[in-house]
């Protein structure tokens, strides 16, 4: 990891830290929880809100009228929108997609959840992928999130990441390897 990206890791890491705590005494996980969904999506959703964030060319005062506007908006608890307000007076909102995935993370662990990085040729239905995550579970011993994304360059088949494990069934890879093998041949 490059320095800066450990120095930013550090930081939403001990944010992170706080916020899960203080929702955790005051039993508002699910309201934290909806919180972060919440935050990760409009920060999928909006370059302007990616710009505030970002952007050196926003003051701290601008910043922080900014998040304030957008917790209220969006209804968040006290614990977030004060956290928000907090890394905007120190200059630290640039950590906030690090700061959505170790909350993320933290409530996923708490739960007794994990997620899977799932990638597949065409889109799941609701069958598959529920026969996919009770498969997973058994396997994982946990219950299973899955994170579906689309790569029809795979042809076929699904890549499916939890943790530290993948597990590749992609056509794709078994034409590459085939590929391979015959290329040793000849």
């Amino acid at each position: 990891m490059s320095e800066p990206a450990s120095i930013s890791a550090g930081i939403a890491g001990r944010y992170a830290t706080a916020v899960f705590e203080l929702a955790k005494e005051a039993k508002g996980l699910s309201g934290l929880e909806a919180d972060v969904a919440a935050l990760a999506q409009a920060l999928k959703d909006s370059a302007d809100l990616r710009e505030v964030i970002a952007s050196p060319v926003f003051s701290r005062d601008e910043q922080g009228r900014a998040m304030s506007a957008l917790a209220v908006r969006m209804g968040l608890s006290s614990t977030v929108a004060n956290t928000l307000a907090l890394m905007a007076a120190n200059r630290r909102l640039f950590v906030l997609p690090q700061l959505l995935a170790a909350l993320g993370e933290m409530i996923a662990e708490e739960k007794g959840e994990v997620t899977a990085e799932v990638t597949a040729a065409a889109e799941l239905t609701k069958a598959q992928a529920e026969k996919l995550a009770a498969s997973l579970k058994k396997t994982v011993g946990k219950t299973v999130k899955l994170n579906t994304t689309v790569d029809e360059s795979l042809i076929g088949g699904l890549i499916v990441k939890v943790g530290s494990k993948m597990i590749d069934t992609s056509i794709r890879s078994k034409l590459a390897s085939l590929q391979n093998v015959m290329k040793e041949v000849g």
